[in-house]
């Protein structure tokens, strides 16, 4: 029993994630978030707290999701640079080309919304960027870059990886998407080579 209710809270949460994802925290209400999680009010309450909390656990949710499976495509890293960084970005076109969820990023629009949001999830968003950037260092680290290039391509494939999602908010194509790519990744090819 007790692992039916954790699977109905997981569907839960997921049904939750994809609302706020969809229409953001501001226009998600609470009847919103009633019918698409299938739970009254109070429910939702004893279940996850207000409505902050919840947004906070489905913004974990969201991180923790698409953050394994970067760190899947970056984990070889070492031997295949270009490669991997390549895998981190198809992990993006593939969310944005998945019809089951919304476009964009939900921690991409979070921080995009962030003066209207508490201090808490506004911290919570930053903490999620900062960790995306901080795990591109570490891969270009061990791709044997210095500090300062790691950490320079790291921002900027962080920003780059932010603006694929905001572009397919805007019904940029695959291919508009894929060049924005190929021109970082001449970018890194460039800074890999000249490291030899």
């Amino acid at each position: 029993m007790a692992g039916k209710k954790q699977f109905d809270v997981g569907i839960a949460l997921d049904a939750a994630m994809v609302q706020f994802w969809r229409a953001g925290y501001a226009d998600t209400s609470l009847d919103d978030l009633s019918r698409t999680t299938g739970l009254n009010r109070s429910s939702i309450y004893s279940s996850f707290g207000d409505k902050d909390s919840l947004y906070l656990r489905c913004l974990d949710r969201y991180a923790a999701r698409y953050g394994n499976r970067y760190d899947q495509a970056l984990s070889c890293a070492s031997e295949e640079p270009l490669q991997a960084v390549r895998a981190f970005f198809e992990v993006t076109l593939q969310r944005i080309a998945d019809p089951d969820v919304p476009d964009g990023c939900l921690i991409a629009q979070t921080a995009m919304a962030a003066p209207a949001l508490s201090p808490t999830i506004t911290a919570r968003a930053i903490e999620a960027l900062d960790f995306q950037h901080a795990r591109l260092r570490t891969a270009l680290n061990a791709a044997q870059l210095t500090e300062g290039d790691a950490d320079d391509l790291a921002v900027h494939m962080t920003a780059v990886n932010q603006s694929l999602a905001l572009m397919s908010r805007t019904r940029a194509s695959q291919k508009q998407l894929r060049t924005v790519i190929d021109i970082s990744m001449s970018a890194l090819s460039h800074a890999l080579h000249a490291r030899s």
